[in-house]
């Protein structure tokens, strides 16, 4: 586990995320990609603060690491 000067978890999130997207993220729990793997598209589009843009970059930081979302079906934008 990586952790940062305060001793929290540190992200592993695209650097250009907006707020509203990691806000989201954050209040469902989630500071690592990992994590979010194991949500499908849907879910996430569902969370206030992801739309598209921090769909189509959460998809790329996931194949990055050689994950997917868990339903594995890119859904139309």
């Amino acid at each position: 586990m990586d952790l940062n000067q305060n001793n929290t978890q540190e992200s592993d999130f695209p650097m250009g995320l907006a707020k509203p997207a990691l806000r989201a993220l954050a209040n469902k729990g989630l500071s690592r990609l990992e994590q979010v793997a194991k949500l499908s598209e849907k879910e996430l589009k569902e969370l206030h603060g992801i739309g598209p843009n921090a769909i189509r970059q959460l998809r790329l930081a996931l194949e990055s690491k050689g994950l997917t979302f868990s339903d594995n079906n890119t859904l139309e934008e």
